[in-house]
């Protein structure tokens, strides 16, 4: 029998900790249902149902800036249809090679790095992530709450606040807008899936309130 030298120890399996695995499944679980957008995004009721959390960060975006919750969700729903981590399409170089992105826009609110970094700084969530919901409705609702000081804006008028939206307050007051056939159709979307959620929201959100502490 050839000896090799080396030590032969041996090996005791160490019992398992059967309570780590519902955790693992538990964090798996929430990490898929956070990645993917809401099944039907037509119907807000549904979405706040199956996004556990989003109807609170919605209700203290709106308790802070004033913006109504169907609205901020109309707007998001345009910009990323609830898609946390979608970017523009890459424009083409002859036809065929990928090239650059047409601007920085990202996340479920599609804000650009730089409104971003002023957002951030201006609200001093300094961790906040585009990819976040909670930070995403935040930002709307702070962006319309400026459309509504600098542009004389209703809050619940979502026609206007789109269009100050995609043009910023400065091109919305010098109606850079008006000559934009497809915008405006844009925000006509905007305002009537707003009026929708609206009505679907009257309809569940004194379940969605739940007990008092779940509010908060």
């Amino acid at each position: 029998m050839i000896k090799s030298g080396l030590k032969i120890t041996n090996y005791v399996k160490k019992p398992v900790n059967l309570l780590y695995y519902p955790i693992v499944l538990g964090v798996l679980v929430f990490s898929c249902s956070c990645a993917t957008p809401p099944k039907n995004t037509k119907n807000l009721c549904e979405i706040f149902d199956e996004k556990g959390g989003w109807y609170k960060d919605a209700k203290r975006a709106y308790r802070r800036w004033g913006s109504p919750i169907p609205v901020m969700m109309a707007m998001m729903h345009r910009e990323s249809s609830f898609k946390r981590k979608v970017k523009p399409p890459r424009k083409r170089i002859l036809w065929i090679f990928p090239g650059p992105r047409p601007s920085t826009a990202y996340g479920y609110s599609q804000a650009l790095e730089t409104t971003w970094n002023i957002y951030k700084r201006e609200t001093g969530r300094y961790g906040a992530d585009r990819n976040d919901f909670d930070d995403a409705i935040d930002f709307l609702g702070w962006y319309n709450h400026k459309s509504h000081k600098e542009c004389g804006i209703k809050p619940d008028d979502a026609y206007a606040l789109y269009l100050a939206y995609h043009e910023g307050q400065g091109g919305f007051n010098r109606g850079t807008y008006k000559n934009k056939a497809w915008l405006k159709k844009a925000a006509n979307e905007v305002a009537s899936r707003a009026r929708y959620y609206s009505k679907q929201l009257q309809g569940c959100q004194k379940r969605l309130e739940g007990p008092w502490w779940w509010q908060f």
